[in-house]
């Protein structure tokens, strides 16, 4: 135990968790010549890839000099907050990462307090030394002023600093005077290694006592079936050995079981060892009943050990069968059935997200941390080949003290001045206070505002366009607030395909003078399908399937005088905050379409007209 190191690496999204466990995996000598320069190393999911992101928790582990040092990169949005907290009690320290020119962001806020509560003991670096107009001794000092804010100990505020450029592989322990390219290819990561030898404590537990050992993760193999991830609290454990599984949620309903193989993190992979002792994070293979928080134990002593506790979701969404048109002619599985065995089995592993039964077969309602977390379920879903469609995004609000509450948001956004004023009013007509305004540095403000969760849905995109692209906005759930009343977050209507058909150049350019449209010439749509938007409040009905009337006079190249304007394309974040409680997301492997609950126009004003107050 006193040669091993078990260590998390946190950080806000983007400031450089991943580049850095790269890094130290490069020059820890893991790769062969012909593995060299991999990047995102540990980002293996394909999503992660392509959007940049780490979102499941992954564990490696590298040798430094006699020392194993067990290193569990963590995401960094705060929708995947629940892997960060339940990793956090594998390990005992951890690196925080903030960038020399963002400073501490609302994630670093969420990570840092968890780590602080837990009592592990924190190494701070400050990345990206190199970007243009970094500030690294500011942002120390933003540093140390959060870990009082958030009432750090002070053998917590006492941690050892760190500078470095996690891209080129390069550490300090001092800030260089300047810092030039040559200066950064010299470099090394040594000095990480040597801090987490130095300052991370050895884990503790007693080798001769009871095995114990919590699940904080689950992977799965094709091959070797579920395999459980956790560190060894108490006692050993050996290869092919008999042990009892104690449920996290019913402490009296022991499983007994052998493990077939027991493995450690090597590198990139797992390598199979013979036994393990207090200390190791390890993994098991050989009982499939297993779920992230149930505990692993001796068969003659089987004790829980306690779980931490994962904070409650916040946003709810349905998930039901497709029953447009179009259903069951582009997935892979349809069902009701599917559907919902899919859905328990995320939450096996997803710990964040629940899911809860409706009245009807047919409908499932999932709950997360935010719409990011139940977008990359969504997106997963429909790449495995799953077809179904998805309600607007609720916030879920509870009674406390019986007053009715609201998730609220932290949100800290950086915007040019000249936009200040348009995101100040956006932001208040959306039921936000600001509770801190920053004074412009290189042309660039920061405000803070605090809003209740449904506030922000639907304002990302609008942001993005009232800021021309060039504002950056991050949020974090921050506990709850009274009931704000309504909010009216969609301000323009949207245009409702009239019949089912191709739609036509000729029906859209008629369309298109009521509005903005999504689809494009030679697309199928339905009746019901929404194929556009309109600049005012009201929805309208087109025919974009209809056809220009032939007569025996045609004037040459008048159908080429039509111009159509691009259709705008959605990603799937933007239509989920882009529809309206009357409508669904329709998810397909090959298509994302949007249209109405109700599909048949007459039948859709009548309920309308039923709604509405007398």
């Amino acid at each position: 135990m006193k040669k091993i190191r078990n260590v998390a690496i946190i950080a806000h999204v983007d400031h450089g968790k991943t580049t850095l466990v790269d890094a130290l995996l490069d020059q820890s000598g893991i790769f062969s010549s012909h593995q060299q320069h991999v990047e995102q190393v540990m980002d293996s999911n394909d999503l992660e890839r392509e959007r940049g992101i780490t979102i499941l928790s992954k564990n490696t582990a590298v040798n430094y000099l006699d020392y194993r040092i067990n290193i569990v990169d963590t995401p960094g949005h705060a929708d995947f907050g629940g892997e960060v907290e339940r990793v956090l009690k594998m390990v005992d320290g951890v690196i925080l990462i903030v960038d020399a020119f963002d400073g501490p962001m609302p994630q670093t806020r969420f990570v840092l307090h968890k780590t602080l509560e837990k009592k592990l003991k924190p190494i701070v670096i400050i990345n990206k030394i190199d970007r243009p107009n970094a500030r690294p001794k500011e942002v120390l000092d933003l540093v140390y002023d959060l870990f009082i804010e958030l009432d750090a100990t002070d053998e917590q505020i006492d941690f050892p600093v760190l500078y470095a450029s996690a891209r080129d592989g390069a550490a300090f322990y001092d800030l260089p005077d300047e810092i030039t390219p040559e200066l950064l290819e010299k470099g090394t990561i040594e000095p990480v290694f040597k801090t987490i030898v130095d300052t991370i404590p050895e884990p503790k537990g007693d080798k001769d006592a009871p095995f114990q050992m919590l699940i904080s993760n689950i992977d799965y193999d094709s091959y070797i079936g579920r395999i459980a991830i956790g560190k060894i609290e108490n006692g050993s454990i050996k290869a092919k050995q008999n042990i009892s599984v104690v449920n996290y949620h019913h402490a009296d309903k022991i499983i007994n079981g052998k493990i077939s193989s027991l493995m450690r993190f090597e590198g990139l992979g797992k390598k199979e060892i013979s036994s393990a002792d207090a200390g190791e994070i390890i993994a098991i293979s050989g009982i499939e009943e297993l779920a992230i928080g149930d505990t692993l134990c001796d068969s003659e002593n089987p004790v829980a050990l306690p779980f931490v506790k994962i904070d409650e979701p916040t946003i709810a969404m349905t998930f039901a069968v497709n029953d447009s048109p179009f259903a069951g002619t582009e997935g892979q599985f349809v069902t009701s059935r599917h559907l919902r065995n899919r859905l328990k089995r995320e939450i096996f592993t997803n710990i964040s997200m629940q899911m809860e039964e409706t009245g009807s077969t047919e409908q499932f309602v999932m709950k997360g941390r935010g719409e990011l977390h139940i977008s990359i379920l969504i997106e997963t879903m429909r790449r495995e080949g799953y077809e179904f469609q998805v309600s607007k995004p609720q916030v879920i609000a509870k009674r406390i003290d019986g007053k009715l509450m609201e998730p609220e948001e932290l949100v800290m956004i950086d915007v040019p001045e000249e936009y200040m004023g348009s995101v100040i009013e956006k932001m208040s007509e959306r039921k936000a206070t600001i509770t801190k305004m920053a004074p412009p540095e290189r042309g660039y403000a920061r405000l803070e505002f605090k809003i209740p969760a449904r506030g922000l849905i639907g304002y990302r995109s609008e942001f993005l366009t009232d800021t021309k692209g060039n504002g950056i906005i991050n949020s974090i759930i921050d506990g709850y607030t009274p009931w704000k009343g309504d909010i009216d977050s969609r301000n323009h209507g949207v245009l409702i395909a009239y019949e089912t058909g191709t739609a036509i150049t000729y029906g859209m350019y008629n369309a298109q003078e009521r509005g903005d449209l999504f689809i494009e010439p030679g697309e199928k749509v339905y009746q019901g399908q929404i194929v556009g938007q309109t600049m005012k409040k009201d929805d309208v009905t087109v025919n974009v399937c209809k056809k220009k009337q032939q007569t025996n006079i045609r004037a040459a190249g008048s159908d080429d005088a039509l111009k159509l304007t691009p259709a705008i394309k959605m990603s799937l974040e933007q239509y989920l905050e882009f529809i309206a409680d009357d409508e669904w997301i329709e998810i397909t492997p090959k298509n994302i379409r949007i249209r109405k609950k109700i599909l048949d126009h007459h039948q859709r004003l009548r309920s309308m007209a039923k709604a509405k107050p007398e």
